[in-house]
């Protein structure tokens, strides 16, 4: 029997307490742009490298990064900090496919499956994490959404699918004890509030019919900010929360200090970490924090500050008795524990930094990039639809998103394909081995800090 819900913790087999922390495997099956490297979402990356390399040799490079992107080495390396859980975030693409809906693919589950049993081996518990859904449950890039549109709560189409495929993943997984649940719903962003407490109420009945046992990580409406929805606390559930703070950003000011306009200190960061686990504390149920964690800028006066702010919320949550789920663990250098060199680093260096000149990444824009392009934009919007305060964040980030993210991202696109163009065999594989942990530079501060929280000597 696997970990269960007891009151506010979880609980192993003999009744002990367990406090999950460790770290989210963003970027691996559910890629993303500025953990990467690539513009805009995943599906439109995926088809531009394929028109560059070939199916046969696309498939080789992404079969490959897969592979090179967790091994054996990163469960050792994750187990020596003293981690016990990794949140495994899943698009669902490797599972099922839009042109053949309703059928799993039973292939997609290899990696997944191999990486659970290396977790296993070091006793380390996996959240299956569904990251991207079909038709995408929220309005940005790591629901693979090519759009501003979250489709999935416009049509059942999606929605059925999405049962019937974790029907399918809690039938393979429910005998398997190292996995600590499932965590069906990425930060949905149902912009009515009205589908998605409903869609939980039938999900999580679905799940219950094939797998009573696993526990389930539920995210709240609105990015996990939202807990409202829920018409029920339903049992063997936690009730997911995300964290990140305000100083954190790209666009972060100085910590303690000001971020657009709000001071942010340690007292802040406990205040806001209190609003966003009221419904949990108030229900009774565990606090986890599924994502938080700040971004950093390669200043290392700037990144001190946000080490510090990594600290200081590590200690709230140790003074609440909290678990957590620190995003991420590797990527190309804005916020993993490790992150690539070599091959890929030296061809794709130049790309990446003129994506952060152009501000075509939501997470590591500072929201002043292009702004001699954009002011007069937000500014004809703020005078001419004063009231118009798009859901979810308002205004200036809907036109961001819709400029930068979208337009811009999408237009860079054929530029990142066309760096893969008249790559051999070799050379695709030496790009994908890049992400291998024997070829990535550590982030040793942030090793340090989070090694010696789990050890119980906070930073």
């Amino acid at each position: 029997m696997t970990l269960r819900v007891s009151g506010s913790r979880l609980v192993d087999p003999e009744g002990a307490a367990v406090r999950l922390r460790g770290v989210g495997l963003g970027g691996w099956m559910n890629m993303e742009n500025f953990i990467t490297g690539y513009p805009a979402n995943e599906s439109e990356m995926r088809r531009s490298v394929r028109e560059a390399l070939g199916e046969e040799r696309a498939e080789l490079f992404f079969d490959r990064l897969l592979t090179s992107f967790f091994g054996a080495q990163d469960a050792r390396l994750l187990a020596s900090m003293g981690v016990n859980c990794v949140r495994i975030p899943v698009n669902y693409r490797h599972l099922e496919s839009d042109d053949r809906p309703f059928e799993v693919i039973e292939h997609g589950f290899r990696h997944l499956d191999r990486v659970i049993g290396l977790l296993a081996e070091h006793g380390v518990y996996s959240v299956l994490d569904l990251h991207a859904l079909p038709g995408a449950q929220n309005q940005h890039w790591h629901s693979d959404n090519p759009t501003h549109v979250a489709s999935f709560w416009r049509h059942r189409h999606f929605q059925d699918r999405v049962v019937y495929l974790w029907e399918a993943i809690a039938d393979r997984y429910r005998d398997q004890p190292w996995v600590a649940g499932y965590n069906p719903v990425n930060e949905p962003g149902d912009p009515t509030g009205r589908v998605v407490g409903p869609f939980y109420d039938r999900l999580v009945k679905a799940l219950r019919a094939v797998d009573p046992d696993h526990v389930l990580f539920l995210d709240g409406n609105t990015y996990s900010t939202d807990f409202s929805v829920f018409r029920e606390v339903y049992e063997n559930t936690v009730f997911v929360c995300h964290d990140y703070a305000l100083a954190g950003f790209a666009h972060g000011g100085p910590y303690p200090g000001y971020t657009r306009g709000e001071w942010v200190d340690r007292a802040q960061l406990e205040r806001a970490f209190e609003r966003r686990t009221a419904f949990q504390r108030e229900t009774g149920t565990p606090v986890w924090v599924g994502e938080f964690g700040p971004v950093y800028t390669g200043d290392p006066a700037v990144d001190e500050q946000r080490y510090r702010i990594l600290a200081d919320q590590l200690g709230i949550y140790d003074a609440h008795g909290a678990g957590w789920s620190l995003w991420t663990y590797k990527d190309v250098g804005l916020q993993g524990l490790v992150h690539a060199a070599g091959p890929y680093m030296e061809r794709f260096g130049p790309f990446i930094e003129k994506k952060a000149r152009l501000g075509a990444d939501r997470w590591g824009s500072t929201m002043e990039e292009s702004a001699d392009l954009l002011a007069p934009l937000h500014t004809l919007v703020a005078t001419e639809f004063p009231g118009w305060d798009p859901y979810p964040w308002g205004a200036r980030y809907q036109t961001d998103d819709l400029i930068r993210h979208v337009l811009i991202a999408q237009a860079l696109l054929p530029e990142y394909g066309a760096l893969f163009r008249g790559l051999g065999d070799d050379e695709v594989l030496a790009l994908a081995d890049s992400f291998a942990l024997a070829g990535c530079v550590r982030r040793e501060p942030l090793i340090d800090l989070l090694t010696a929280n789990l050890a119980g000597r906070p930073g």
